[in-house]
């Protein structure tokens, strides 16, 4: 696109831009170190055991999703999975305790869940055949999936009182069914302990002492059943609500070396039918208070268990199967590109998305398996954010969320912005605190408020590259169509993003600008912004 013509956009669009507030803004980006180190798989996405007659508020969102019951030769499935070159996948959720593993020595029946009033959760005890694991695999490999298995971790105990379940863990089924998946050669990343008993639990609980003693018995199970393997999966644990005095003494019995990765649950908005989700979404303040989660768990694997890692092993936003139109549609990726831009800077290695599909917080529909805006976000997040975090400092208003990582693969830094004001749009000036002895803070855009000004003045990165380096940075524009919020088709650079006649997932095409051209953001909108020629020594 030619100089000229680019002008000609900006001149005719000056009468909407002046018709809106446009407010200057300095992000200084300290490229010297990381704050943190993300996993290379940072993107993950779950897989859950819901039937289809799974209901929450009159509405039984999940139909045929479940790891049970999912077209697996659906074309688009294993497109979806494979444009990530390896997604990470957790297979996981409420019935997870309650599956039995048709193999060996099982002595119950194996039947599928079914709605019982006084089971857990509304449901009897489900069963996975290992013909449908077989299958499930067979999805793994040819789509090169990560996976992450949670295994029953009630098996064998029995209930006291309501939601307290005593007794130690009873190995055998969970020990065969390793052992098939050994014998057949499948490639597990890790195993999970349990989904939700941590603290006071969501339907069961247990305490935190039984627990560490029983993932050492799940520790001794792995090493001796992968004796003979080239890798050995990862053990995780709890999968559950981090409450700080049951995490700590998890770890305190379990001791070193045990638990590899802790994995705790986030859903932050409240319930699904909650009529302020949108409100909350877009409230800068609402969505910071999920910070003090990361900063105590941080705190705490630091004190107590040096040894893991913090994992999000689920998180949806609404829980009770995320918010009807809401979860599945634009405005749902401020949440999540804030949730995940956030949690990377407390040290988080993987982030689990509920759900790849299913619910109302599907990456994928649930009908067409066509992707909902949120699994761009995802794919766009995965292709550009490298593992290394950067500090961010700005003196933008709270309604610009900003985030920055070493770029994937390539040179320079990725700058993730989001904005949630309705009638804000942001100019703004990114400055290197490698370089602010020798420029100076002064050099921003305090004083130059006019908006012509601005743009003549501002600059969009600060560095020492040599003058053959790249003239020009990617820009990946992120908005709704028709500018309604709550859209199911989301924008890339104004272009509708939508499978190909072919059902392959569109290219993810930036536009080019040149470096020194205007850093811009309109309202209610997100940007990936590729800097190439950003001098950043951590990312080297």
């Amino acid at each position: 696109m030619g100089f000229h013509f680019q002008l000609f956009l900006f001149l005719a669009f000056i009468p909407a831009i002046l018709a809106q507030e446009v407010t200057h803004a300095i992000i200084i980006v300290d490229g010297s170190r990381s704050i943190a180190v993300n996993d290379d798989n940072f993107i993950c996405a779950t897989l859950d055991w819901w039937p289809h007659d799974k209901c929450n508020y009159n509405q039984c969102p999940w139909g045929y999703s479940s790891v049970t019951n999912l077209d697996l030769s659906h074309p688009f499935l294993a497109k979806a999975i494979q444009a990530f070159r390896r997604l990470r996948l957790r297979i996981g959720g409420s019935l997870q305790d309650q599956v039995l593993y048709d193999v060996g020595t099982l002595k119950s029946p194996c039947h599928p869940f079914r709605k019982m009033r006084d089971g857990l959760f509304g449901f009897s005890k489900g069963c996975l055949h290992m013909k449908r694991w077989d299958e499930l695999n067979h999805l793994f490999s040819t789509t090169g999936a990560l996976v992450t298995f949670g295994l029953n971790a009630l098996y064998g105990r029995h209930q006291m009182r309501t939601k307290v379940w005593v007794g130690a863990w009873d190995s055998s089924n969970a020990r065969d069914f390793l052992n098939y998946t050994v014998s057949k050669g499948y490639q597990i990343d890790s195993w999970e302990f349990g989904n939700e008993l941590s603290g006071s639990g969501v339907g069961a609980s247990v305490h935190a002492e039984q627990y560490g003693k029983d993932l050492i018995n799940l520790k001794n199970i792995i090493d001796d059943l992968y004796k003979n393997s080239h890798s050995k999966p990862s053990l995780l644990a709890p999968g559950g609500f981090f409450e700080q005095e049951w995490y700590e003494k998890l770890l305190q019995v379990s001791g070193p070396g045990i638990v590899n990765s802790l994995t705790h649950h986030i859903y932050n908005l409240g319930a699904g039918i909650d009529p302020h989700l949108v409100n909350k979404i877009l409230d800068p303040n609402f969505l910071s208070k999920v910070s003090k989660t990361f900063i105590i768990l941080k705190e705490t694997i630091e004190k107590h268990g040096p040894w893991a890692s913090a994992w999000v092993g689920e998180s949806g936003g609404a829980y009770n199967s995320g918010g009807r139109n809401v979860s599945n549609t634009f405005v749902n990726s401020f949440w999540y590109l804030d949730q995940l831009g956030m949690a990377s800077k407390y040290n988080t290695k993987v982030y689990c998305r509920q759900t790849l599909i299913g619910g109302n917080y599907g990456l994928l529909s649930k009908t067409t398996l066509a992707p909902n805006p949120d699994y761009y976000s995802a794919l766009l997040w995965h292709r550009l954010m490298g593992k290394e975090v950067l500090a961010v400092d700005s003196d933008a208003s709270p309604f610009l969320r900003s985030y920055a990582h070493c770029s994937k693969g390539r040179a320079g830094i990725t700058l993730l912005l989001i904005n949630l004001s309705n009638d804000t749009d942001f100019i703004i000036s990114l400055q290197n605190s490698m370089n602010m002895n020798l420029h100076g803070r002064a050099q921003g855009l305090y004083r130059e408020t006019p908006l012509m000004r601005g743009l003549k003045k501002t600059v969009s990165w600060v560095g020492r590259k040599a003058s053959d380096a790249p003239l020009f940075r990617e820009e990946y524009h992120l908005s709704p169509k028709d500018g309604y919020l709550r859209s199911h088709t989301m924008l890339l650079n104004g272009i509708p993003l939508e499978l190909t006649n072919d059902g392959d997932i569109p290219r993810l095409d930036p536009v080019r600008v040149h470096v020194n051209s205007v850093v811009s953001i309109s309202q209610l909108s997100i940007a990936f912004i590729v800097f190439p020629n950003f001098d950043a020594s951590a990312c080297a």
